[in-house]
């Protein structure tokens, strides 16, 4: 199929040329080599006990995507919050679980976990490149709890590009306004039982906003992958490699009201030298073992790394609010026409690595399916902040000194964890299918927290352990060939991660779902969910500050209840030889505390931050006999 459309981004114009390089069909890989799917296909989503969703290949290739935060908003019960407007650290939060850097939600790539410290520092700027990916599955309700750490919301799993049956590869360019080019690239096959693909993403922009004094606001990428598979008669081998960094002259730095108002994509120079930098590199290697007939193993060894050094502005928008009050020495400092001495520009750096190997059985006999298996992790953030002093003389930044890390910006953090889980599908009969899990966590975190740079005196300590176990249930029912009707019920948990104190407790809730779907000329599907939380608790960042202001550590908000509505709605109306596909998703959530919290100062009623009450996407195509298709 031939694809034209126009993408817009910042008024940006792209231009997009694909092509594809083959011997022979593509065809996707062999399931054998590579189990990595929460679900297989639409259909298997559309009769899950359990909501689910399924951003498949073509909506990848229509879009082209490299923005996971455009592919996640056509999901019901999501919630985006933009960062940087190219996607690179989405915030993303699925039903009960806020959005705050995407650390309420397990994040996975070909079901491993992809966060640099999914336990002790959930809340880290990495992301696995959109644009490299084959699809998106995203998993609610009970069945969540076959994965975790984080059973609250839901889970994403970013599946990567699948090894091809036989030789074939792709080229993807793109190129667009503000020096936008990105470029994907993959060659593969397989040779009786031995399988390859190498593939690699490459993007760049200068940015959208514009600097004064200084340089341009843009990001470069590099992103490789590797992978190795084999496939014997019962058994085979999947290895596969990733490495990644990134450089993006990104800051939190903000704009006063009347300049925000004047040209909204200015950046004063004072950050002109913030800039992150990053790098990521993981392995896996996953063995399958077909013991039976009626019985499977699989064990996935894996390990990553992440490295990243955000250096920007400390404070600086305290400018920007002493210049909305009116104070015009601050203003003149923002543009660059005052000196001023002192600036305190952090290295926001911080190393983690994270590791585990998980051994998973999948049993079939009589009625049930049943997946059991168990999983040994560990991870750890060593943060090490030094602070650069700069002083602002005739509009230049100039060194003058450096501040070394003591206290909460030199410190060791890290988490251990053992996961056990057995879910059981049970076709009752032929109209009913039970779901029924069981997930125990234990997590032991732990901190030290260094007063000198060396690290040679006793650092102060702390540590918690949280220990639950998290029982589910769900259903779907046939009510006829075109109606089901499906519920499910599970106990929900956040651990708190490597700064938790031992006399605090986890995030833990109960979540309910409940709905029915309709399957005909149309796909209608009406979901109602509704969690109710212990002690509701946030992530705090600069980013993401919480409730009570604070931008590091954790904040309890005590209990708390979201509730919502799902809908879904598609079909493909056909006019002549023309066809028109339509998608459409409403979520309405309403979150708040559900009891007086004096110490906190939260009455009953109070607003949770960060849930939008409404979210709607609407996704519109026009296809015709000659493959020339549009899509908006």
């Amino acid at each position: 199929m031939n694809n034209s459309h126009i993408c817009f981004r910042h008024t940006s114009l792209v231009l997009v040329v694909s092509a594809v390089l083959t011997a022979a069909t593509f065809t996707t890989a062999v399931q054998a080599v590579e189990e990595v799917f929460v679900f297989a296909n639409t259909d298997d989503v559309r009769s899950l006990p359990g909501s689910a969703a399924l951003v498949g290949e073509e909506q990848f290739q229509i879009e082209f995507a490299n923005d996971i935060n455009q592919l996640l908003k056509t999901v019901p019960g999501i919630y985006i919050r933009e960062e940087d407007g190219y996607g690179l650290r989405p915030n993303i939060g699925i039903r009960g679980a806020t959005s705050e850097r995407s650390s309420k939600i397990t994040l996975m790539e070909d079901g491993v976990m992809m966060a640099p410290a999914p336990y002790s520092n959930p809340s880290a700027y990495y992301f696995p490149t959109t644009m490299r990916m084959h699809s998106v599955e995203v998993l609610k309700g009970a069945p969540l709890l076959r994965y975790g750490p984080q059973t609250t919301g839901g889970v994403v799993n970013m599946i990567s590009t699948p090894i091809p049956e036989a030789l074939s590869g792709n080229l993807d360019l793109r190129a667009g306004q503000n020096g936008e080019q990105d470029l994907l690239a993959n060659v593969g096959g397989q040779y009786g039982q031995f399988g390859f693909l190498l593939e690699t993403a490459q993007r760049r922009s200068d940015g959208f906003k514009e600097i004064d004094r200084g340089n341009d606001s843009g990001y470069d990428i590099e992103d490789y992958l590797v992978k190795l598979a084999w496939t014997g008669e019962r058994q085979s081998l999947l290895f596969k490699a990733q490495y990644s960094n990134e450089v993006s002259n990104e800051t939190y730095l903000g704009l006063t009201d009347a300049n925000f108002a004047n040209n909204e994509d200015r950046r004063y120079g004072l950050s002109s030298v913030d800039q992150m930098n990053n790098y990521h590199a993981g392995v896996s290697l996953r063995y399958g073992l077909q013991v039976s007939d009626d019985l499977s193993l699989t064990v996935t060894a894996y390990q990553n790394n992440f490295s990243r050094d955000w250096f920007k502005l400390s404070g600086g928008n305290s400018f920007v609010s002493a210049a909305n009050a009116g104070d015009t020495t601050a203003q003149a400092i923002l543009d660059g026409s005052a000196d001023t001495f002192g600036l305190g520009y952090k290295h926001n750096n911080r190393d983690y690595e994270s590791r585990g190997i998980e051994l998973n059985f999948d049993q079939s006999f009589g009625d049930h399916s049943l997946s059991y298996g168990a999983r040994i992790h560990e991870d750890e953030m060593d943060r090490f902040q030094p602070i650069d002093v700069y002083d602002q003389i005739n509009g230049e930044l100039l060194l003058s000194g450096r501040i070394e890390p003591t206290g909460s910006n030199n410190r060791l953090e890290d988490a251990q964890a053992l996961s056990g889980w057995i879910v059981d599908s049970w076709q009752l009969n032929s109209a009913l299918n039970l779901n029924l899990a069981l997930r125990y966590e234990d997590v032991d975190s732990s901190r030290r927290q260094f007063s000198d740079p060396d690290r040679e005196t006793g650092p102060s300590r702390r540590s918690n352990n949280s220990s639950e176990w998290l029982p589910g249930a769900s259903f779907t029912y046939e009510l006829s060939d075109k109606w089901q009707a499906l519920a499910g019920v599970h106990r929900g948990f956040s651990p708190l991660g490597g700064g938790a104190q031992d006399f605090e407790e986890a995030e833990t809730s109960i979540n309910w779902e409940a709905g029915v779907r309709y399957t005909g000329s149309w796909y209608l599907e009406a979901i109602a969910f509704y969690s109710d939380f212990d002690n509701k608790t946030e992530n705090c960042s600069n980013a993401n500050p919480c409730s009570n202001g604070a931008t590091a550590g954790a904040f309890t908000t005590g209990q708390a209840v979201i509730q919502g509505l799902e809908l879904q709605a598609s079909t493909v109306l056909s006019f002549g030889n023309m066809n028109a596909p339509i998608d459409l998703a409403y979520t309405y959530t309403d979150a708040a505390i559900s009891r007086d919290n004096p110490e906190e100062g939260f009455d009953d009623g109070d607003t949770l931050a960060s849930v939008p009450q409404n979210t709607l996407s609407l996704r519109m195509g026009l296809e015709t006999a000659m493959n020339w298709d549009n899509y908006a």
